[in-house]
């Protein structure tokens, strides 16, 4: 989608970002929200925060740094409105569960290590995200997500408290955050 197209639907957008962004408790985060999603519909190879804050015209990068980053809202009624919205006009046929890795330089981001990293096809440093998606032969939408945790950060407290990772969460196997997610949609209903 280019600029053109997601301004002509901004209205729409708005609607959504209103109705799923609702939770939230600040004008100014929801208005960063409304931001960050325009950015990712927007076309562009890198979906980066620096590279969206380019392409949009009010686009501030530190402004969606901190939104993304540090911002003090629950993203799970967010995930719970878009699932109770995606799926009725998704009509899934089937739930996929995957891992996605980012390859990652340094070792300062959350969860970055050196495992398997499918986007290189190789063993690689990278972080991984477990995902569930709700998915038909034409459309699909994430569901839940979790970062993956290595083993080695269990212990690390310096790089978990530099990364702000909270102290309940825990290294679990892939295959078990499937199941805590599948277990968190059922309840969702």
């Amino acid at each position: 989608m280019d600029a053109h197209e997601v301004n002509r639907m901004r209205a729409m957008l708005a609607l959504f970002v209103a109705d799923v962004f609702a939770s939230v408790p600040r004008k100014d985060q929801r208005a960063k929200g409304d931001c960050y999603l325009r950015g990712l519909m927007l076309d562009g190879r890198r979906k980066s925060i620096q590279a969206m804050a380019e392409r949009l015209p009010d686009g501030n990068e530190q402004n969606l740094q901190q939104f993304v980053n540090q911002s003090t809202w629950d993203p799970v009624p967010v995930q719970r409105r878009i699932a109770g919205r995606m799926l009725p006009l998704i009509n899934p046929t089937a739930w996929v569960i995957d891992d996605v890795s980012v390859p990652k330089d340094g070792r300062m981001s959350a969860g970055v290590a050196p495992q398997y990293c499918g986007a290189l096809g190789k063993r690689a440093n990278c972080q991984v995200a477990v995902s569930i998606h709700a998915a038909t032969d034409t459309a699909s939408c994430p569901l839940q997500w979790r970062l993956f945790l290595p083993k080695e950060w269990a212990s690390d407290t310096a790089r978990r408290a530099l990364t702000r990772i909270p102290a309940n969460v825990t290294h679990r196997e892939k295959w078990r955050l499937a199941l805590d997610m599948l277990d968190t949609l059922a309840g969702w209903g």
